[in-house]
């Protein structure tokens, strides 16, 4: 099969790294030369926004998939006319990459999310009480694009943009659930991870599976994975993120039709990985055992304050000495703050010593630069 991918990055490296196993030919589309894709599959440099390039990209390709969801869904929805398959179909792109119309879907079919006000973008007039979160429309992710507004002084940042105005939620836990779905109908759900962010750069800081949750909390997650697994009539895997709030409700705080940082740990953690299920579902083969294996957590690397240029991973060396720990690169050359450029799985035998050991392996890597 000719597999295209649009998007480059690293979700699309670790896909097509997991993939190369099988007997498939993937082609990837990025705007970035250097793009972590561009030397493991047949690369193109081209903008995935761009109505013409994503259709001259798709129109030979026996399926097209994405690793990010910020591109042009009206592209993806011509080549099915075409008899292009999409995975997931163009539908549910478009609906989960505006975050107006992603709201809008949860609330069609009663998935419980926090509560919310559309602005629109030629004003600043707000219902909401404070304080509240303002989530762009498109083009946010990895914390992009999101800004709680606590207080009336707040209020002079906001973005007038088109946005979603959101009740903020007293969070307990942030949680993620990895939920797939193939042409055939079949499903599967990866065990709840417990995502841990870094307050200061809003970014992903380590995640935890699995979660130790009461059946309450359980039958809630359940339910919601069963109403959007029925209302996205669409193959796909889909990263859910959950918040859990105080009170012991859970939320929705919104939805990625991708592969996701949620999953990595699934590489050594779980019976098969999140990039191994996405192939199956792109593949539209019998879908992958989920079962966690032992506990499993993940840590981001991310470029340090104060460096930019030419990378190097301080104590790595280290890290690759100890037991039940496993380096994922990205192949990206240049580092600078806050920049995802690989993470580390580890494996533990209780959520304990999981915890010192994620701890233990930040405290010994850095990634700075020359």
């Amino acid at each position: 099969m000719k597999i295209g991918i649009l998007g480059g990055g690293q979700l699309g490296r670790m896909f097509i790294q997991n993939a190369l196993k099988y007997d498939d030919e993937f082609y990837t589309l990025d705007p970035a030369s250097d793009a972590p894709c561009h030397n493991i599959s047949y690369f193109t440099q081209g903008n995935f926004n761009d109505y013409e390039t994503v259709l001259n990209f798709g129109k030979d390709k026996d399926v097209v998939t994405i690793e990010i969801e910020h591109v042009n869904a009206d592209a993806l929805a011509e080549l099915e006319n075409q008899g292009i398959k999409v995975v997931p179909n163009s539908k549910i792109i478009k609906t989960i990459q505006q975050k107006i119309l992603q709201k809008e879907f949860y609330k069609a079919h009663n998935i419980p999310s926090p509560e919310f006000e559309v602005m629109d973008g030629s004003s600043d007039e707000i219902k909401m009480p404070l304080p509240f979160v303002q989530k762009m429309n498109t083009g946010g992710y990895d914390g992009k694009g999101v800004q709680v507004i606590r207080t009336a002084a707040d209020m002079r940042n906001l973005w007038i943009e088109d946005s979603v105005i959101e009740k903020l939620v007293d969070i307990d836990k942030e949680l993620s659930v990895i939920v797939a779905r193939n042409e055939n109908g079949e499903t599967k759900t990866f065990p709840v991870t417990e995502m841990v962010a870094d307050p200061k750069l809003n970014l992903l800081d380590f995640n935890i599976c699995p979660v130790s949750l009461s059946e309450d909390i359980e039958r809630q997650i359940n339910l919601i994975t069963e109403k959007f697994l029925n209302a996205i009539n669409s193959p796909g895997l889909f990263a859910i993120e959950l918040f859990l709030d105080k009170e012991g409700k859970v939320w929705v705080n919104e939805t990625a039709p991708r592969l996701h940082n949620s999953g990595h740990q699934s590489q050594e953690g779980n019976a098969n990985s999140q990039f191994e299920q996405m192939y199956r579902v792109v593949k539209n083969l019998p879908l992958a055992d989920t079962d966690a294996i032992v506990y499993s957590g993940m840590l981001n690397l991310v470029g340090a304050e104060g460096f930019a240029g030419k990378v190097i991973y301080e104590g790595m060396e280290d890290v690759l000495r100890l037991p039940e720990t496993y380096v994922h690169l990205y192949g990206k050359t240049e580092t600078k703050p806050g920049r995802k450029m690989g993470h580390i799985n580890v494996l533990a035998d209780s959520r304990e010593e999981l915890m010192e050991k994620l701890v233990k392996v930040k405290e010994m890597v850095r990634v700075i630069a020359e």
